[in-house]
């Protein structure tokens, strides 16, 4: 590692520890960890939800999203998809949406490099959870299983977002063939210390370590096993098989 590359490590490392600079001030986000934290009385997280008409939308769609095609009735109100999908599956969708929305504030060329990832973890997702409809004597949840999709790159995600906050305040610009080569070289260091800085609940850190072949499991209804599967055929393992 040369010595630009080992400065800009340790201050991209730094920005990915400071939650509030890469998740932002979110006046629904924190209440609703603080809420399932504290109690899990899921009247407070649906009061909590509400006050947030974008993401009570995208979670009601969330929720109907991982519907299996036989299932023919749609979660119709905000509470019947709440109750469902389970404090964590909530939480885990409503920061990614956050997170989303943060990445969509990003400048210029981050935003269009980081918004390809968001695509790219979007069509994990979808084939994740489309293989697991399709899987016969498993009893796992499809909404965890797309849940832990959409952080399947995440450790290229932050770090990249960590880089465009790094070059904004910096008087001169480090060239993104920097962050490329860390991300190659460092992605395992930089995810893991993402769920860890972010408060990411631990069954999502230990499912993404199956997922990417990082750690092995004799439990057959693990959802980091299906996304395995979708990650290995597209060469997408840290760990490869």
């Amino acid at each position: 590692m040369t010595e630009i590359e080992q400065q800009v490590l340790i201050e991209v490392r730094a920005i990915i520890a400071n939650e509030e600079q890469v998740i932002g001030r979110r006046a629904t986000l924190i209440p609703l960890k603080k809420a399932i934290i504290a109690d899990g009385d899921i009247r407070n997280v649906i009061d909590i939800v509400s006050t947030d008409p974008a993401l009570a939308a995208h979670l009601l769609w969330r929720s109907n999203n991982a519907a299996a095609p036989t299932v023919q009735t749609a979660n119709r109100t905000l509470k019947d998809a709440l109750i469902r999908l389970g404090q964590v599956n909530i939480y885990r969708y409503a920061f990614t949406f956050y997170l989303k929305e943060r990445l969509d504030e990003l400048p210029q060329p981050y935003r269009k490099l980081v918004q390809g990832y968001w695509r790219l973890t979007e069509s994990i997702a979808i084939e994740a959870v489309d293989s697991l409809h399709q899987m016969q004597g498993v009893n796992i949840d499809p909404d965890e299983v797309q849940t832990l999709a959409l952080f399947s790159v995440f450790g290229q995600i932050i770090a990249l977002t960590a880089f465009a906050y790094l070059n904004a305040d910096a008087e001169q610009c480090f060239p993104l063939s920097i962050i490329k080569n860390l991300i190659d070289t460092q992605q395992q260091t930089l995810t893991l210390e993402a769920f860890e800085s972010l408060g990411l609940d631990e069954d999502l850190q230990h499912e993404f370590m199956i997922a990417h072949n990082l750690r092995q499991t004799r439990d057959a209804n693990s959802p980091g096993l299906v996304l395995r599967r979708i990650l290995s055929m597209r060469g997408l393992l840290l760990n490869p098989l």
